[in-house]
């Protein structure tokens, strides 16, 4: 009896061993699934505007894909405070008295930088840094990411980050998709690199160099549309935003606006 009692429990034992492989299989192929089907629809970001200094329609599906994949776009409605960011694929000459103004008026901000500006502007990069700004990752070729696949996204992405860290011994952890355009995917591989999706709440058409807005309707579309939280995107080679920022900061100040670090962000 003993040695069909034993044989009766080794068996099951054999079966509920078998079974929980079968199980760990099966889960391990559902995740694999799920990972290899995650949305690689491109996502162009885009904004609704309000004069009213109230923040902005930035659509409600895209705002979710973002901020459930970690990344952000708009800080506490409840404060007024605003994140200033600049996108800098090169260097058109006014860098420089951006960085001068921003230090006159003690505002730490983010600049968004490509392999080339590096490459071309390595004293300007460390003076970014000296100074106490953030250099976020916008990636070596400035390409649509959802147009790449994962192996490219990693190359695009981490080879910039190693150039930084090699040349400054800085750690990037930000990053602003080329174009604004992402998509779930992009994110999930971004955020397994380290990184977090920085978009923006403002912006407008100031990146063309041979069509720059005007002074004061530029300065008055930026005053009349601040917000709390608001994250702003100005492009570092615009003219008229190096001719306005001063003024800019000054006025948004005087709003009640405080301007603060994205690692200052809530």
């Amino acid at each position: 009896m003993k040695k069909i009692k034993y044989g009766i429990i080794g068996i099951l034992v054999i079966a509920i061993f078998s079974l929980s492989i079968i199980s760990m299989n099966a889960e391990e192929e559902k995740i694999t699934t799920n990972a290899s089907t995650i949305s690689n629809q491109k996502i162009g970001w885009g904004i609704k505007r309000n004069n009213n200094h109230e923040q902005p329609d930035v659509g409600s599906k895209n705002k979710k894909v973002l901020e459930e994949n970690k990344g952000i776009c708009l800080g506490n409605k409840e404060k007024k405070t605003i994140y200033l960011t600049f996108d800098e694929g090169y260097e058109a000459g006014y860098t420089p008295q951006l960085l001068k103004c921003l230090k006159e008026n003690q505002v730490k901000a983010t600049f968004f930088i490509t392999a080339h500006y590096v490459n071309s502007q390595p004293d300007l990069v460390k003076q970014m840094i000296d100074e106490g700004h953030i250099v976020g990752n916008h990636t070596v070729n400035h390409k649509s990411m959802p147009e790449l696949n994962e192996e490219q996204i990693r190359k695009e992405v981490m080879e910039l980050h190693q150039v930084i860290n090699e040349k400054f011994n800085y750690e990037m952890k930000y990053i602003r998709p080329p174009k604004g355009e992402y998509s779930e995917k992009t994110l999930q591989v971004t955020n397994q690199l380290g990184y977090q999706t920085v978009m923006w709440s403002f912006a407008y058409e100031d990146w063309n160099e041979d069509k720059q807005p005007d002074e004061t309707m530029a300065k008055k579309k930026i005053l009349d549309n601040l917000h709390n939280g608001e994250i702003m995107l100005l492009h570092g080679n615009s003219k008229t935003n190096t001719d306005v920022l001063d003024a800019v900061i000054k006025d948004a100040k005087n709003m009640g606006y405080e301007f603060k670090s994205l690692d200052e962000f809530e």
